[in-house]
């Protein structure tokens, strides 16, 4: 999953980054509204820790601009790139007055923590964003006889669990929340990896070939020229 981190303490930032990295997430930072708009508009995120109080005006202008985006549905070749509204916004911010909680909720933020936090407890808010934002109630994803555990990272198939890296889980846990529909590698690409990440030409495909080998070679279909998926009902 990809997050975009917008907060302009350096060693804040820096202190998200490395704890969401180990925990599996791709993570981006920007440091102000104008940087942060850029990268909406520019990629697809998971979801967004804003702080309110940035350097070049205030996160809640960034989160109205976002809420108020035109649908990204429907538009076609050609048209200029938009960012997603519906995109889950988690503030993170040391404005802990309850009125200023509820305005950041009433301006179209998923969740609301005050610094100093847990990142324990901020990695169970975004689990639960991103939760919500695929349409689940259940923490764990059940496909066939295949139950994914997001927050623990673990998968067991027929009862059995089966090992496999941080990236393999990475990929699986993409593919499970888009099925039914075709991604590109490209598409895969995106959801998994930050900016810096450095990205093997190969990598999507190794990854996939490892988890068709370890869940049955048809778990993860082909359609050839265009990307991979899983069908919406297990086969």
């Amino acid at each position: 999953m990809r997050i975009l981190v917008v907060e302009d303490d350096a060693g804040i930032a820096d202190g998200l980054r490395t704890n969401l990295q180990q925990r599996g997430y791709a993570v981006d930072v920007c440091d102000g509204v104008a940087s942060a708009w850029s990268a909406l508009r520019a990629e697809r995120f998971d979801a967004v820790l804003l702080d309110l109080g940035l350097a070049d005006g205030e996160g809640s202008e960034l989160l109205q601009r976002l809420r108020t985006s035109p649908p990204t549905a429907g538009l076609g070749a050609g048209a200029p790139a938009l960012p997603d509204p519906a995109t889950p916004v988690l503030i993170v911010t040391a404005r802990d007055q309850v009125s200023q909680r509820i305005a950041g909720l009433d301006q179209g933020a998923d969740d609301y923590l005050v610094k100093p936090f847990d990142v324990d407890e901020l990695d169970a808010r975004l689990r639960a964003l991103l939760r919500r934002a695929a349409g689940r109630a259940s923490p764990t994803i059940r496909y066939g006889d295949i139950e994914v555990d997001p927050a623990a990272r673990t998968v067991v198939q027929d009862g059995k669990p089966v090992e496999m890296s941080p990236r393999e889980f990475s990929v699986l846990l993409v593919l499970l929340q888009a099925r039914g529909r075709v991604l590109s590698r490209q598409q895969i690409e995106e959801r998994l990896y930050s900016w810096q990440s450095a990205i093997e030409s190969n990598a999507v495909e190794v990854h996939i070939h490892h988890l068709r080998r370890k869940l049955g070679s048809g778990c993860i279909q082909t359609m050839r020229g265009v990307g991979y998926f899983m069908p919406q009902e297990a086969v």
